[in-house]
Formats: structure tokens, sequence, C-alpha cells
């Protein structure tokens, strides 16, 4: 008779501590706290304490020449004038004219014999109607005066659709900057063209204000 006592007394006190270890897994929801949970309120937890997550870094715009370029000195044949390109840019030749090219963005320089300085008077009135002609889809048309470390230079800023994309056949709306160059005679023509939209103010300050007349 004391065995079944004891055996009863025993088992009542395992049931007890059974229950009473489940109460207090279940934090009295009466279910347990998954890996994901946990990791979702120490997040949750940080953010109340004021800790901010790493964002992903900004990609830059289509177009956008980075802050790190490097650019390099680039002498035409004769010597006439060297002007300064961004490093690793593809070179071709188109006839005359030098031609430096990096995704969507081109460097053009071209020199030719011309009797006087331009003016905006003869930029308006002779380049920009030959511009218009030959450029698919040109608009706007601005003629200023600017100062670079070469001397006064003529800039025609205009848009216009750029040559088609050889694999996919498209083309992108350019902004394009034209500054002619002038001293003894010979004549100077920095083409500048990327993507509309592109932020590529400094680099274009960088390769105009680095050209210099050799002779």
């Amino acid at each position: 008779m004391n065995v079944v006592r004891r055996t009863s007394c025993h088992a009542a006190i395992g049931l007890a501590l059974i229950t009473a270890l489940g109460a207090c897994g279940g934090g009295g929801t009466g279910g347990s706290v998954s890996p994901g949970q946990t990791h979702a309120a120490q997040q949750n937890g940080a953010q109340q304490n004021g800790a901010q997550t790493p964002s992903a870094k900004e990609s830059n715009p289509s177009g956008d020449i980075p802050d790190s370029q490097v650019y390099v000195p680039y002498t035409a044949a004769g010597g006439l004038y060297t002007v300064k390109v961004p490093e690793g840019w593809a070179r071709t030749q188109e006839g005359a004219a030098t031609v430096f090219t990096d995704k969507l963005n081109t460097v053009r320089v071209e020199a030719q014999p011309v009797a006087t300085a331009p003016t905006v008077v003869s930029a308006r009135s002779q380049e920009l109607p030959k511009i218009q002609a030959t450029a698919h889809g040109f608009s706007g048309g601005d003629v200023t005066t600017v100062q670079r470390k070469a001397g006064p230079a003529i800039r025609i800023t205009y848009r216009a659709d750029s040559a088609p994309n050889p694999v996919t056949g498209k083309s992108v709306a350019d902004a394009v900057e034209r500054y002619d160059f002038w001293k003894n005679g010979q004549q100077v023509v920095l083409t500048l063209s990327g993507p509309t939209g592109a932020d590529n103010v400094d680099p274009w300050r960088i390769v105009t204000d680095s050209l210099r007349w050799n002779r």
C-alpha cells in the first residue's frame, strides 16, 4: 500500500513540474519563439534605440562620368595643340577628327584653318544652321562666348540624337556642347556629348580648360 501511494505522489509531482515548465516556455501565448521572430525583435529594438541599418550605395545615373576619372594629355599630330581626355576611353579617327568614347559619352576634337576668329554672330549665322541640318533630333541652339585657359571660345549648346548603338540600333537624346577656339588662323573645335540629364559639368570643364596651344 505504501508503494502505491509513493508512486502516485511521484507522478503528481512530475506532472506539476511539466506543466510549470510549459507555462514558462510559452511566454503566456502558448507558442515558442522562432529564430526569425527573435531577429525581427532585435531589429525593431535597434530601430527604437535610434540605430539605422546600412543602406545600399547609390549608383551613378546613366552617362555620369565618375569623380574618380583620370585625365591624360593628347597632343594632335603636328603638335598644334594639347588637350586632356579621360584615360581609358576608346580612340578612333573620323576623317580629320579624333574621337574618344566611353559607353554613352564622347569627346571629339578637330583642327582646321580659319582666316578669322569666330564670333557669336558668325556662329549663329553659319555654324548653327550646318549643325541643325546634319544633327538628328536637333533642338535648342544657344550661342555664347566663354572664357577658358586657352582664351575665349564660342560655345554652342544643343540637343540631338546620338548615333545608333551598333548592337541594339537604338539612339539616346544627347546634350551637346561645342567649343570653337581660334589662334593665328587655326581653329580647334572641341565637341562634348552625353545623355541628357547626366551630370558632366565638372568633367567637361576639365577637358575644355585643359586645351593648350603649342604654337
